[in-house]
């Protein structure tokens, strides 16, 4: 039997099931390591694995993007959490390494740790490659969770980890959806072919720029980089233009303002979320302005907020831990008219972060950090960033034009909040800008990604 340091030796048992939060709507299966029967078998044919972690909400809402567009493109989606396997080698690394994250996300709201710790680790502890040497070393630990996976399923990792555990693992073909636009060898998984959101980050990571100080790297070979464009949801691309001019029209005929806030997965906005509602308070209870307000697993969150902001309780609407009355409520504002706040909890992982998703579509504004929300088809005001990586998410976004600069302070937050209010053009240049985006092909990332590792199966 081997030690809690080292399974490579354990023959786990695999049990497929359909995801009971997103199987559905999604198409996914769950590869779940534990004993008995598996109900389901491994679509040798037409599967695909989406390799993700737990870590933060950004890798799953990827995940949930590549596992949509494979449904919309006629495969299935099998989902393997390599954070959500208690029992391995694999889960007990990567859920310290998400603990030590997660503190530093918090502790980054401390000026002097932010400055000399948190940004400068984000930024180029990360980006170089002898970090990167001892992650690969690392993910040979996490490769036993792929022993029993039928080695010709295609692997999309939404993080380096699942595409590095695949490749060690043998998996024949594994893409690794690399989820920043700042390049960083964090994110390689050598005998991989990497996928690219951005056109800079493309470059970038061609030459390994900077990934070695000032040396000259040997640059990337082109079958091992491709250019995909944003990782989006089947549902959100196939629907931008509808939303986009729902949103025109909202303003044309002043309707309130919905403002989407949601909440990271490490909960670090909660000051930002409380300036907002207060600022917007007038605005709200004068049918000028609503709010959708979503703190996906963290209702610590939205309880400070409620104890913070009285105020709030009268023209607020809790949507707590009922998934089914969400999704009717996010399509019944589709076409509806909406007043006053809506608070979201969902205690599940996979509601949590879908929830926002939904909601997306009928919000006029999402208001979030730089994160992998950065590249999603929707109005974006983007605040204070977690990590200075992320700084370049809302500077191609504001480039690309469906978003504003990130607002690193409170009242700059603000002053965007009042421009999109008491502004006609903002907005709907926004939209006028993700509608001429989708023509060029810009969200269509997911898709590529899918027919990228298919398409490597295909080949032999």
């Amino acid at each position: 039997m081997a030690s809690d340091l080292d399974d490579s030796n354990v023959d786990y048992n695999i049990v497929i099931s359909k995801n009971e939060h997103i199987g559905d709507s999604l198409g996914v299966y769950d590869v779940l390591l534990k004993d008995g029967e598996s109900p389901e078998k491994f679509d040798e044919e037409k599967g695909v694995i989406v390799g993700n972690i737990r870590m933060g909400f950004g890798h799953y809402r990827i995940s949930m993007a590549m596992a949509s567009a494979a449904k919309a493109l006629g495969f299935t989606p099998y989902w393997m959490d390599l954070n959500g396997y208690p029992q391995t080698t694999c889960t007990k690394v990567i859920s310290a390494q998400n603990d030590l994250y997660s503190l530093g996300s918090r502790l980054s709201k401390n000026k002097l740790f932010n400055k000399f710790v948190w940004e400068p680790m984000n930024y180029e502890g990360f980006r170089k490659l002898s970090y990167n040497s001892s992650d690969q070393k690392n993910a040979e630990l996490m490769a036993t969770v792929y022993k029993n996976v039928p080695k010709d399923i295609p692997v999309i990792g939404t993080h380096a980890w699942p595409a590095q555990a695949a490749v060690h693992a043998g998996m024949k073909y594994v893409v690794n959806a690399i989820p920043d636009n700042w390049p960083m060898a964090l994110h390689f998984a050598e005998g991989a072919v990497h996928a690219i959101q951005c056109k800079n980050a493309y470059m970038g990571y061609r030459i390994c720029n900077g990934m070695s100080k000032d040396a000259v790297c040997n640059p990337m070979p082109n079958d091992d980089l491709v250019y995909t464009g944003h990782y989006i949801d089947h549902e959100l691309v196939s629907n931008i233009e509808a939303d986009c001019q729902a949103r025109i029209d909202r303003k044309k005929n002043g309707k309130p303002m919905r403002f989407l806030l949601t909440i990271g997965g490490a909960g670090a906005q909660k000051e930002i979320f409380a300036a907002i509602i207060k600022y917007l308070l007038p605005d709200i209870k004068a049918n000028k302005a609503s709010l959708y307000v979503n703190v996906g697993d963290y209702k610590n969150v939205w309880d400070d907020l409620l104890n913070e902001i009285p105020e709030m309780k009268e023209i607020a609407t809790e949507h707590f831990n009922e998934f089914d009355k969400t999704t009717k409520f996010a399509e019944d504002a589709l076409s509806g008219d909406v007043t006053g706040i809506h608070g979201f909890y969902h205690e599940n992982i996979f509601e949590a972060v879908y929830c926002t998703n939904l909601l997306m579509r009928s919000c006029d504004v999402l208001v979030t950090k730089p994160s992998e929300l950065a590249f999603y088809p929707v109005p974006k005001l983007f605040i204070k960033r977690v990590g200075k990586h992320e700084m370049w998410g809302a500077i191609h976004s504001a480039e690309m034009g469906d978003g504003t600069l990130e607002c690193r302070d409170i009242p700059h937050t603000l002053q965007m909040i009042d421009i999109f209010m008491k502004d006609d053009k903002l907005l709907t240049e926004m939209c006028e800008s993700i509608k001429l985006n989708k023509t060029i092909g810009l969200y269509d990332g997911a898709y590529k990604v899918v027919e990228l590792a298919m398409n490597m199966k295909n080949r032999g």
